[in-house]
């Protein structure tokens, strides 16, 4: 069965004055997704996919160049509707994704319902699992709650922020399978270990 790797992308350049999903990575997002390139699971990619947004575009395009690769971007793997608030300062960004997660059938404060971005990206991720022909391991670089909805949906457990990602600024990942459905890890930095 193909391994797919669940990446999020790492640091970004927040700016009040710029859309939320036209941020790009930070040099640091950057350096660290370069890093990630030493890591012994990249050889094994054949595919890559990523979000429409840019952040999760410049992790992809590090990894097609590395790679010789090409990546397809997809509206579907984009980070949770969050266009109602536009940019919030972090502290108030963090009480209310604290919400997101806790009420996922509701739209906390105009943002898309976690149980629908949910059922959104769980049918991204099997169409293009299913529509891929490549032999090797899929790549997919999206965000953090993407990841983690994903997570909640291939592991069994309910939508919950206890399987966020570490708070380490994006740049995790975490691979599995399906049919059957199989989790082989929870998130993991990538620029240290295996995935």
């Amino acid at each position: 069965m193909r391994k797919v790797l669940l990446i999020s992308h790492p640091n970004v350049v927040i700016s009040k004055d710029v859309p939320v999903p036209q941020w790009p990575l930070s040099s640091l997002g950057r350096e660290r997704m370069r890093a990630a390139l030493d890591q012994p699971w990249i050889a094994e990619i054949t595919a890559l996919y990523c979000s429409t947004e840019q952040k999760a575009i410049d992790g992809a395009e590090i990894l097609a160049r590395h790679l010789s690769l090409p990546f397809t971007p997809i509206h579907e793997l984009g980070e949770n509707d969050r266009s109602a608030t536009g940019f919030l300062p972090p502290e108030e960004f963090e009480q209310v994704a604290d919400q997101f997660f806790a009420r996922p059938e509701e739209s906390v404060r105009g943002w898309e319902a976690a149980l629908a971005a949910q059922q959104r990206i769980v049918a991204a991720v099997n169409a293009l699992v299913q529509a891929d022909t490549c032999a090797g391991t899929i790549a997919i670089v999206s965000h953090g709650a993407v990841g983690t909805l994903l997570y909640c949906h291939l592991s069994g457990q309910p939508i919950d922020r206890r399987w966020d990602q570490p708070p380490n600024g994006g740049g995790n990942v975490y691979s599995f399978q399906l049919n059957p459905t199989r989790v082989f890890s929870w998130w993991r930095p990538i620029d240290e270990g295996n995935a």
